[in-house]
């Protein structure tokens, strides 16, 4: 489904001020427009789509969440470019565990670089990387919005999902990206609107998503979130989804939860995802566990 912005009333004017470098992404194969969104985050964006006959990219920081992550792209450990045209893979990198192609270390600062594709008015994807990422634009403009608030960046990434037309197909690809996006940010706010998308979203492609973003948020009431899903969710393969999210814990933390799981709960399919996992641990624990069942056949 294609996104589309309203763009009711005048547009604002385009402003191009000097911002310094370190305040704007670092670009090859595309220059960029400083354009702050001193009048909010939606209406900058609105004002840009109206304005333009041609796809561009528009672009802000936020705070990140503590930790030691990078997200930039690369393949066998090596970083190079992140290309915008027409698609380019972001590794998420935090300590040695690596969900895409890298394996280095990088130490960033505390921030988040979110970027937006706009087309025929509409988002069509959304893009983060860390601050330090070089970006190649494949020869088109990026408006830079410079800083945006942590509560002002979940609201407009939130609107991804929850905007939807009653009975409108749901565009996975942007959802995915905006639960994402949400997650990275250290804004106390990220919490709260993942937590409400694993409860209350009536997609369970989202609330699965969500609960695994949920996992990566550890100490943060994502436990009992979890585990809640795992026992109230209607759908099936939300509980397989939860049971993984469990498994993304802290091993003091996760382990203990999927023997519980395997040990007590109804479904089959959830005690047998549980089992999976908990071999996959490597946890003495699990192990114990093993021995434990098999003793009793």
């Amino acid at each position: 489904m294609r996104r589309t912005l309203l763009v009711a009333g005048a547009a604002l004017p385009l402003v191009f001020p000097a911002i310094a470098r370190a305040q704007t992404p670092n670009v090859i194969n595309g220059h960029v427009i400083a354009q702050p969104a001193a009048s909010g985050l939606p209406l900058a964006l609105r004002s840009i789509a109206r304005s333009q006959t041609e796809p561009v990219w528009v672009g802000y920081t936020s705070p990140a969440r503590p930790g030691d992550h990078s997200m930039c792209c690369g393949e066998n450990g090596y970083w190079g470019s992140c290309g915008l045209e027409p698609r380019g893979g972001t590794t998420i990198v935090e300590g040695s565990r690596s969900s895409g192609g890298g394996t280095a270390k990088l130490e960033g600062d505390q921030s988040l670089m979110i970027l937006v594709r706009v087309e025929d008015k509409a988002v069509q994807k959304i893009r983060m990387f860390s601050p330090d990422c070089q970006l190649d634009a494949g020869g088109r403009s990026i408006y830079w919005l410079g800083e945006v608030k942590g509560p002002e960046s979940v609201a407009f990434l939130s609107s991804f999902l929850s905007d939807a037309s009653p009975g409108a197909a749901r565009n996975d690809r942007l959802s995915n990206s905006a639960l994402a996006a949400i997650a990275m940010h250290g804004d106390p706010s990220a919490v709260p609107a993942l937590i409400k998308f694993a409860r209350q979203d009536p997609s369970s492609k989202v609330r699965g998503e969500a609960l695994f973003w949920l996992a990566q948020r550890a100490g943060e009431k994502a436990a009992g979130e979890i585990t809640a899903a795992i026992e109230q969710d209607p759908d099936t393969d939300v509980k397989r989804r939860a049971v993984f999210a469990l498994s993304q814990l802290p091993k003091d933390e996760g382990v203990p939860l999927l023997i519980q799981t395997a040990r007590t709960n109804k479904n089959p399919v959830v005690r047998k995802q549980a089992m999976f996992w908990l071999g996959q641990s490597r946890d003495p624990r699990a192990l114990a566990f093993f021995e434990e069942i098999l003793g009793k056949h």
